[in-house]
């Protein structure tokens, strides 16, 4: 039996242990969706399946509440893969073990995977907990959320038979989201050219590790470090100095999550190791003076190593770290309309190097569509300054807030008769569906709530314990106060 199942309420505790133990990162969900379809259909639900792998379960209204407005609680299926570098984890195939520390709930070396993990089972345990009261309730369950919103793209019109939508995806509680940045995904590839390692020049590996990472949105204005930045940076102000030969860069493994980590194998004349060696002393002492505040445990450590391909030609190791030293990253502009929030932002998040050329991924998040395209905007002379291909995809809306909303009315008005205090109500500088959804459901008023969650796309990821309680009372009696049609 899982630890979590000392905790309630239940028996939202209990699926959510559940779904831990049923690994589901981006495109590895399948499990968990043959599990939720078995459970739904032992419960005699009705259960179905769109042509992108969204699960929909409807449940009949309680008795008396049959002429209330039906409702939609909707979740994603999949969650964020990021490890510790001493963690053995594959996330495909081992499940997630969350433990109990104090307040909160946390994963043993990984993400907890409460993105969207809790909301998820607070939908599935409205449909399993009988003494929920509730007019005519959906459950949609979309696809592959974290890495392009793919279910949400997907989302057929007349599916759905709701007029009320409420999404599960947001990370404090006490605050009510009615709106979201949109996003674009901007990718610069750049062609290179290798020389022959000149004789007698070691081979070396510089790791730049120890950050925090986290959400590429909703942690953008913590002033976290960006692990492909920093390593660029260094390399940019050293390469040309020490003669270094660039051999692979990586860096990051999720465009939605701040790189914690960055590596470049590195070819070196053995007259300038020393030299290198205590550079990147220095560098890792101006980290700490510039992040200490944010970033303790900042890392760089340099060791011999082999690499199995020819250096990059000058000309190519300097466009490259150009390039990557010059990209913007991190807050573009706080929103005038939406105090305290981020309007556009950019997350350099993965770096990637192939024998003929070097990968930048980047996403875009801003909450009006000019400020996405005046980022695509500058990446784009970027690239063509450096001779680099770029390409935008997978553009994606924002959710317009809408001021009137009668369910974020509801909503604040039923959470200030249960706690006695005001919630905040919030746009959000993250990608919730809910903006992709108004396109095959214009008319349907949504609203975004949820416990506190911090630290989500990296394994700092936890859960506090208390909000869930907080969030599943305010959850079930907004359900039991939803007006007749």
């Amino acid at each position: 039996m899982s630890e979590l199942s000392q905790l309630s309420p239940q028996p939202l505790w209990n699926i959510f242990a559940d779904i831990c133990a049923i690994p589901h990162p981006s495109y590895h969900e399948e499990a968990l969706a043959r599990h939720i379809i078995s459970w739904a259909k032992e419960k005699g639900l009705f259960v179905e399946r769109d042509g992108v792998g969204n699960i929909l379960i409807r449940k009949a209204a309680t008795s008396g509440m049959e002429n209330r407005k039906p409702v939609a609680l909707q979740a994603h299926l999949d969650m964020v893969p990021q490890k510790n570098n001493d963690t053995v984890h594959d996330f495909a195939t081992d499940p997630i073990q969350p433990w109990i520390d104090g307040e909160w709930v946390k994963a043993r070396g990984t993400t907890l995977g409460a993105d969207n993990g809790i909301g998820m089972a607070s939908a599935l345990a409205v449909l399993a907990d009988d003494s929920v009261q509730h007019g005519p309730l959906e459950v949609l369950l979309t696809m592959t959320e974290e890495v392009g919103m793919e279910g949400a793209f997907g989302l057929q019109s007349g599916w759905l038979q709701s007029e009320i939508l409420i999404n599960t995806d947001s990370e404090e509680e006490g605050e009510i989201y009615m709106g979201c940045a949109g996003g674009i995904d901007f990718i610069s590839t750049l062609a290179v050219t290798r020389e022959a390692l000149p004789a007698g020049f070691a081979t070396l590996k510089l790791t730049l590790k120890g950050l925090k990472g986290g959400h590429s949105g909703a942690d953008i204005h913590f002033g976290l470090g960006n692990a492909n930045k920093l390593l660029a940076r260094f390399l940019s102000d050293q390469a040309r100095e020490l003669d270094l030969r660039v051999i692979d860069f990586s860096g990051g493994t999720l465009r939605n999550a701040i790189p914690r980590e960055a590596f470049a194998t590195l070819a070196v004349a053995p007259e300038h190791i020393d030299a290198l060696r205590a550079r990147v002393n220095a560098f890792q002492a101006i980290l700490h003076n510039e992040l200490g505040a944010v970033e303790k445990n900042i890392t760089l450590q340099l060791e011999a190593t082999t690499g199995t391909l020819a250096p990059l030609c000058a000309n190519s190791r300097d466009a490259f770290l150009n390039l990557l030293n010059a990209t913007p990253n991190g807050v573009i502009r706080n929103s005038d309309v939406a105090k305290g929030v981020v309007e556009t932002s950019l997350n350099v998040g993965v770096v990637t190097t192939a024998e003929q050329n070097i990968e930048i991924i980047c996403l875009i998040r801003s909450l009006v569509d000019s400020g996405k395209e005046a980022v695509v905007s500058t990446l784009t002379s970027l690239g063509q300054l450096a001779g680099a291909k770029t390409t935008p995809k997978g553009s994606y809306p924002g959710w317009q807030p809408d001021e009137h909303s009668p369910v974020m009315h509801l909503v604040r008005e039923t959470y200030q008769k249960l706690f006695n205090k005001t919630p905040n109500i919030m746009v959000i500088h993250a990608g919730l569906e809910c903006g992709l959804f108004k396109k095959p459901y214009p008319e349907m008023d949504m609203v975004s709530i949820g416990p506190t969650i911090t630290g989500p796309h990296s394994p700092d990821e936890q859960v506090h314990i208390a909000s869930v309680g907080q969030y599943w009372t305010l959850l079930t009696e907004l359900l039991k106060a939803i007006p007749e049609k």
